[in-house]
């Protein structure tokens, strides 16, 4: 049994509570005792959580799916800083780019963050597509 002491508007009060059966709780005020029908607590929610992943495959456009031919040299790709989901890729497989150039638009912490290639080069592979959750360390584009 607990027991609470209040004191409202300068009276006195002595409340334990005792035994709870399902939603009817056993509440002592000042001696007298009283049957405390208690509401229920409401059920949260619960909402579905779908989680894209790169290495997901799902039914899409072709101009959406990631693009490669052939094993892809993935010490030459660029690399998510950050987790986040893939916005937008500006490039694609056969590109040119230059140092600086934006390759893709990466979501994180609710900031769109331009990407940029960090050499010179052709965009060889695309392994990502757009939408995509992307952890930290993820290949992202190749450019060789």
């Amino acid at each position: 049994m607990k027991t609470y002491k209040y004191t409202i508007n300068g009276n006195k009060y002595e409340v334990a509570i005792g035994d709870i059966t399902e939603n009817i709780a056993t509440v002592t005020v000042n001696g007298d005792e009283y049957k405390v029908e208690m509401e229920p607590e409401a059920e949260p929610e619960k909402k579905k959580v779908v989680v894209k992943t790169g290495a997901a495959k799902e039914s899409a456009p072709a101009a959406d799916a990631p693009a490669s031919s052939g094993p892809v040299n993935t010490a030459n790709a660029l690399k998510a800083p950050l987790p986040g989901v893939i916005t937008e890729i500006k490039v694609a497989v056969g590109d040119k780019v230059a140092v600086g150039d934006v390759v893709l638009v990466l979501e994180a912490m609710k900031m769109a963050n331009n990407l940029e290639a960090e050499k010179a080069g052709t965009v060889t592979a695309i392994l990502v597509s757009q939408g995509a959750s992307v952890m930290e360390d993820t290949p992202l584009v190749v450019i060789e």
